[in-house]
Order: structure tokens, then sequence, then C-alpha cells
């Protein structure tokens, strides 16, 4: 059995993909690719993506790479360049499963105006607890996934497969599957998950509230989420993650808060979004640890890493203990500083 010393604090479930892209104008005429030779007629590069990726990155801005991971299924065509990235965050924290009859997990990510759409161009190879069984990932003590709620309550019922296995369990609800038709498995699934967070329009969507994002319609959806009984009796949080507007942290026990964007003051900051709110549930995991439970405290490690991975394209940098050239340390000190006033 792994010991509680021996386990990584954060997992997550989710997957990682090979992002490529198609821009289109208005009228959906001239695409432009970025294909897998990484050079296009737009000469840009595909991008590392999927939510257990970013997710895991966020929580290695705050942990040792020992006490993170993830599973990679690696095909045939994994770029060497990936390779070598991923490597600099820390080797140990990537299980990789090796796949010779197939490519990566690649999706397409369509832009035309202000309108995205995504579609994946090979199978998934969905991760699930079981998958963790009897390798250095096994039995974490915080649980992160990323999935429909009906497939949440698959992943509940193979952790209550593992006898004195408890962990806390971050769910975050897939965007194309928070319909109100999934409302009622959504219900019988948050008794068992620690923290429910979707963005502000999967909330409101899921709920079958109107679509207009305000600071009162997103603390209306979260109380809502807490009347259906989120955590083991009723003792889970809810976190409603509302970009500019920032976060919106609350439980039974303690009034709702919100956690300002990181950058709110500083727009220019923001260069891509993508993946962002995968890393601030990542850094919430690892916040859980260092803030010893306190979610409140734990969100605004959250808010940080989400601020590297906002900063540019893709993945942030790290060097040494510095992530693009800056210290995870003193932005969570600069936000703690701005709360109190």
């Amino acid at each position: 059995m792994t010991t509680t010393e021996e386990r990584p604090h954060f997992v997550s479930l989710g997957m990682f993909i090979i992002d490529e892209f198609e821009y289109l104008d208005e009228d959906a005429t001239f695409p432009c690719y970025w294909l897998a030779t990484r050079l296009t007629i737009c000469d840009v590069p595909i991008q590392i993506g999927g939510g257990g990726t970013y997710a895991s990155i966020g929580a290695r801005i705050w942990l040792p790479a020992k006490n993170v991971g993830m599973i990679i299924d690696r095909g045939v065509d994994f770029p060497q360049w990936i390779q070598e990235r991923l490597d600099s965050y820390g080797p140990s924290m990537w299980l990789f499963r090796d796949h010779a009859d197939r490519v990566t997990t690649r999706a397409l990510n369509s832009y035309r105006g202000d309108l995205r759409g995504f579609r994946y161009l090979v199978p998934r190879i969905r991760i699930t607890p079981r998958d963790l069984a009897g390798t250095p990932l096994a039995r974490p003590t915080t649980l992160h996934f990323i999935c429909s709620p009906s497939r949440a309550l698959e992943i509940i019922s193979e952790v209550r497969e593992e006898s004195d296995w408890n962990p806390i369990t971050i769910y975050e609800p897939i965007p194309d599957r928070c319909v109100p038709e999934e409302l009622p498995a959504l219900r019988q699934v948050l008794p068992a998950v620690s923290i429910l967070s979707p963005n502000a329009e999967e909330a409101l969507a899921l709920l079958s509230m109107p679509s207009d994002v305000s600071r009162s319609t997103v603390e209306e959806a979260a109380l809502k989420f807490l009347e259906y009984g989120v955590g083991k009796d009723g003792e889970g949080s809810v976190i409603i993650r509302s970009g500019a507007l920032g976060a919106y942290v609350t439980n039974r026990h303690e009034r709702g808060q919100w956690i300002p964007a990181f950058w709110s003051d500083n727009p220019e900051k923001v260069v891509d979004v993508t993946g962002a709110g995968n890393a601030f549930l990542g850094g919430l995991g690892a916040g859980l640890l260092l803030a010893k439970k306190n979610v409140y405290e734990a969100a605004l490690y959250a808010t940080v890493s989400a601020s590297f991975i906002i900063e540019q394209e893709g993945l942030p940098r790290i060097s040494s203990d510095r992530w693009n050239d800056d210290s995870p340390q003193r932005r969570l000190e600069h936000l703690q500083e701005k709360m109190r006033h």
C-alpha cells in the first residue's frame, strides 16, 4: 500500500492534448492552419494543450515536481520539443504511457471572429482513478477531474473502490456538458465533491439561469449549488471562476468572498486566457496544502497560478524557482496585501 508520505499531493485526471489551430475570416474562408510540422503559412507552432496539463502546471508553480502528477499518453508522433519543454518542469511529474499504434491525442481549435470551435482530431484516451493504481501517482491527497457530471459519477465510484482513500476532490465540469439535462447527475455527484468549480457561463447554463454574468448572478448560482449539498454533509465549497470579475468563493460556514483577478488593474498583461481556469484549480490544489485547507487562502494561490498562464500563448517558462522571470511568492504577497485594503 502507498503510504501518505509517498503519495503525490495533486494529480489531475485531465488529458494532455497537442493543440492545432485554424483561423477563419468572418465568412469562414481563407483558413490558416497550425499543423504537426510546426510550420504553416502563418509560421506559428502548435501548442501544448489539455486541461490536465495546465492544471498540473498550476500546481507545479507552488509544489516540487515530485508532489504533482498526471498521465500523458504519448503517441508515435510526439515532438521532441514538447518532450523537452515538459521535462523542464520536472520529469518526475509526468507518467508517460507509450502507444506504438497511434498518434498523440490532438484537437483543432477554430476561430472565426470572437467565436471558437473545438473538436478532437484523434479519439480520446480517457484517464480514470483505476489508471493510477500501481503507479507513482496512486492515491493522491488531491484529485482533479474535468468531465461531464455523468462521468464524474463514474470517477467517484472508482475512488470509492480504494479502501482508506478519501482525497480532496476538485471537480471542473467540462464546458460542452454544462447543460440543464446534466443537472440531475450533478446533484447526485455533489455530495462526493469537495470543491465544485465551473466558470460563470457554465454555472449559469447548468442552472438554466439568464446568461448575463454579473457579481449578483454568480453569487446566486453559487448559493444554489451550496443548497444542492456540495461535499460530505454539505461541507464542501463552490468556486465560480468569472474571468475579469475574479473568482467567487463560498461555503456554508463563511461569507462568500470575491478574489480579484491578478491582472485586473493591468489588463494589457493578458495575452491568452487558454488554460487559465485549469491552472487556477491546480494552484488551488497546491494552496489547500500550503494554506492548511483554508479554501479562501488557497484561492489566492490559485489566482497567482492563473496569472502566469495568461501572460503568453502556451505555458509559462520556469527557471529555478522563478516563473516568467518573476516570483510566485512575490505575487502572492502582493495579492494578500491587495485583499487587506
